[in-house]
């Protein structure tokens, strides 16, 4: 199965901020942006996959033009918690600190850990690999590719910021049946922004 996993477009936020699952607008250029990403895509995609985040939505209503959608909630970004929408720089920096320690294992308050979220990936690519499909798309969110990413090459976690995931791009993946036959057949660093 072809599976093109592509992240949403150019959002409005101010650097600085953290956000994961609060749902944030797209940049005043998404419509462009989102042409840009459309343009790259190629328009016979039996299924299209996307986290119920709008910021993923709003691409992926624009691919599925002759493929079935489903919005599937292991998409989401991570969750987190208290420090969802919040300057970096006002979050307790003991806190932090804490969680940057140890943010593979360790939960954001009242949010989820790496962990947490790797596993919903990992359950829904799972679930994919059985699925008789021969082309997808998946729209999601930096921290869900990442993820992907480190379960198809099965790296550590904690290397995972190593791979840059730009707005509107994504990776080709040959994604079989048996996960050792697993193979990235192209990444695109083009932003769409």
């Amino acid at each position: 199965m072809e599976v093109f996993v592509i992240r949403h477009t150019a959002v409005a936020v101010e650097k600085g901020i953290c956000y994961g699952q609060f749902d944030v607008p797209l940049a005043a250029s998404a419509i462009a942006d989102i042409q840009k990403v459309i343009a790259k895509l190629p328009t016979d995609f039996d299924q299209v996959y996307s986290s119920p985040s709008s910021r993923c939505t709003l691409l992926a209503e624009e691919i599925h033009q002759k493929a079935a959608l489903e919005i599937q909630p292991d998409l989401m970004e991570m969750n987190f918690g208290d420090w969802e929408y919040q300057q970096w720089n006002n979050i307790d920096q003991e806190k932090l600190g804490i969680w940057m320690n140890d943010f593979v294992s360790i939960k954001t308050p009242s949010g989820e850990s790496l962990e947490m979220l790797h596993e919903r990936v990992k359950a829904f690519i799972t679930l994919l690999r059985t699925k008789d499909l021969n082309r997808v798309a998946i729209v999601a969110h930096a921290g869900v590719i990442r993820c992907i990413w480190a379960i198809i090459l099965e790296i550590p976690l904690h290397q995972i910021f190593k791979i840059s995931v730009d707005y509107g791009s994504g990776i080709i993946i040959n994604l079989q049946k048996d996960k050792a036959f697993d193979q990235i057949k192209h990444f695109s660093s083009d932003s769409a922004s």
